[in-house]
């Protein structure tokens, strides 16, 4: 799901309540598309840095909920369309055969 480094943060107290929290504060919506929200993605992303930095990892100012496909799109390589991959739990899979 998460880097090594950020395991133990999103297993943690703070964010599984902030994220619970952002989650019913945005009505479970994905803000781009008004669809199904499922992942409370970090707009600044977070790095061994600033992982410590509560105004980066728990401020809802850096926090927007969005669905798996707009999460997907969010960090698939621009340059890169890789329409046969997927984010599922965070990990980049192989989307399955149709």
């Amino acid at each position: 799901m998460s880097k090594a480094y950020a395991r133990d943060f999103y297993n943690s107290t703070d964010w599984i309540k902030t994220r619970k929290s952002y989650f019913n504060y945005r009505h479970g919506k994905c803000e781009r598309c008004n669809g199904i929200g499922a992942i409370v993605h970090h707009k600044i992303y977070i790095t061994p840095k600033n992982i410590n930095n509560p105004f980066i990892t728990l401020s809802y100012d850096n926090l927007e909920l969005l669905c798996r496909e707009c999460h997907e799109k969010q960090h698939r390589p621009r340059d890169n369309h890789a329409d046969d991959l997927m984010f599922i739990d965070g990990k980049l899979v192989k989307r399955p055969s149709k």
